[in-house]
């Protein structure tokens, strides 16, 4: 057992402040703290020790927010607006514009008749919302994600989506179930004019039984948006015991599917709400589990070796930087966050980045060029230099033979040409998981590296890092949501109708499911099974 670094926890059950030691044990990582009325607390961090040693050692420090909204009075994280602690900038922004929901899934981060009333900020507060984000210095918020509840269930979706395209913001996903992508085929369409360009499907599994939420209307979706040439990024909620044996599977289904799948985006359960240590070994599962679990389904076609920690790509942003003189996006989340990889296809193999770019020495070369160009050295001498040096990074016996890989290097970081980015996405699907926090694995100094927040109506409190908003909901999310919500009968008898009313209906729409082509590959259910 060796102690790898101290930090700053939360009691699971009074949220008292705790001191808290993160520690390697028999090949592992765990965190622990003791709180003097609830006991000790002892929860698995990370799955493997080499792998966190590896992902620690391309870990960095983003930049701190020049105009933050909050004050730092009671530490982090009971600040949160952006406070002045904060080292990052909002990357990607959630904005929640519904708490109601058509289904009920059971490991829900929250629904509105569970909070018992309704939250949905009103188009000025939209609109409010993306100032405050595109307002943030050093660099704007330059994407954000509709979310929910069930965004889809907004009647004036097409309207919000408007607003935010019209003041600024560029990318815009939309974070959804996929029953209405399904059912109403005019939706993709009409989300993609308006200025959606991802969608955020959820999708659990393969099989009825992992993702009986919406095994069947998949396929309808993904017909949908293909034809309205709207991306999907699957995300599939990991849970040991329950899906983890079918991670191998999902990849191979996006692949199948790459020309309309861009990436396939895992989340470790985070186990919110009170839970016994039981049930947390039981459910629990860590970033470096489902890695192990991909290179064993895969049979090796994808390793562990392949997957890289978010903050990896900063010395790219540093060397852009540089070269354009202007502050550039920074994924700067702790390492612990999030892992990623990219996979190319070449006839039915998944080929990763990894196996033909060295992507280390790639990181080193661009961090030792933006430091030289910071003391002053020539643009043009060191773009002579890169010119000659990015094919030594290319083993090209081994890279997909559609494209000059090194040629898009420079192109996107010499020549500032990100449209040649598009024919890097052409053939290749990212991978990536993040592992949101709970209480009984809480580390304060992920929360001050977050880079995905929540946007909010509140004058206090505007921009809330993700681990905080829904992990300690008492402080924000539930909070902020109450005041600016209805009760559910109030907002029953404004509206004329009830909350049960958007429960969707599977049963209404059998002859539709049963009919339809499974991309999926597995057998629709006789129709006394679809329900």
């Amino acid at each position: 057992m060796q102690n790898l670094k101290n930090t700053l926890s939360l009691c699971p059950e009074c949220l008292a402040f705790l001191k808290a030691s993160i520690f390697e044990d028999c090949g592992k990582v765990w965190i622990e703290k003791t709180c003097p009325s609830h006991g000790k607390f002892r929860e698995l961090y990370w799955g493997d020790y080499e792998m966190y040693k590896r992902a620690a050692s391309f870990g960095k420090q983003g930049k701190a927010i020049q105009n933050p909204a909050t004050k730092t009075e009671k530490n982090c994280p009971k600040d949160c607006g952006l406070c002045e602690q904060h080292k990052g900038h909002t990357a990607l922004a959630n904005m929640v514009i519904t708490n109601r929901c058509d289904l009920n899934c059971w490991y829900c981060f929250f629904f509105a008749e569970k909070a018992g009333y309704v939250y949905e900020p009103t188009l000025e507060q939209v609109k409010e919302m993306v100032v405050n984000l595109r307002n943030e210095m050093p660099v704007p918020c330059n994407a954000i994600q509709l979310t929910g509840g069930e965004p889809t269930l907004r009647e004036d979706l097409l309207d919000i989506i408007r607003i935010i395209k019209e003041n600024g913001i560029e990318h815009v996903q939309l974070n959804t179930d996929g029953v209405n992508l399904a059912i109403k085929p005019e939706l993709a369409s009409q989300v993609r004019e308006a200025g959606v360009n991802t969608v955020y499907l959820s999708f659990d599994g393969v099989t009825e039984k992992t993702n009986p939420k919406n095994h069947w209307e998949v396929p309808m979706a993904m017909d949908n948006c293909r034809k309205a040439g709207l991306g999907i990024v699957l995300v599939p909620t990991v849970i040991n015991s329950v899906n983890d044996s079918e991670v191998g599977d999902i990849l191979r289904f996006g692949f199948r599917n790459i020309d309309i799948i861009r990436a396939v985006n895992f989340q470790p359960v985070s186990l919110v709400g009170r839970m016994p240590q039981k049930k947390r070994e039981q459910f629990r599962i860590t970033i470096p589990d489902v890695i192990k679990r991909i290179e064993t389904q895969t049979a090796g076609e994808i390793s562990r070796d392949d997957f890289y920690p978010v903050p990896t790509v900063m010395p790219l942003s540093r060397f852009i930087e540089q070269m354009t003189k202007k502050p550039q996006y920074e994924l700067s989340s702790h390492f612990a966050c999030g892992m990623g990889t990219y996979v190319f296809k070449e006839g039915n193999k998944m080929i990763p980045i990894a196996r033909f770019l060295d992507v280390p020495a790639l990181i080193e070369f661009l961090n030792e060029k933006a430091g030289e160009l910071e003391n002053g050295k020539s643009k043009l001498w060191v773009g002579a230099e890169m010119l000659f040096k990015f094919n030594s990074f290319i083993d090209k016996t081994k890279a997909p033979k559609e494209f000059n890989f090194g040629k898009i290097l420079f192109d996107v970081f010499i020549k500032h040409d990100y449209g040649a980015l598009g024919i890097f996405h052409k053939n290749s699907m990212f991978i990536g998981m993040m592992h949101f926090m709970d209480l009984y694995n809480y580390d304060i100094e992920r929360v001050k590296s977050c880079c995905i927040h929540y946007a909010t109506p509140s004058k206090e409190m505007p921009i809330v890092p993700f681990c905080a908003f829904n992990v300690v909901p008492e402080w924000y999310r539930d909070k902020i949501q109450k005041e600016f919500g209805l009760p559910i009968k109030e907002w029953e008898q404004k509206f004329g109708r009830k909350l049960s009313d958007d429960f969707y209906k599977r049963a209404l729409y059998r002859k539709t499911l049963e009919e339809k082509k499974q991309p999926i590959g597995i057998k629709v259910q006789n129709s006394k099974e679809i329900h």
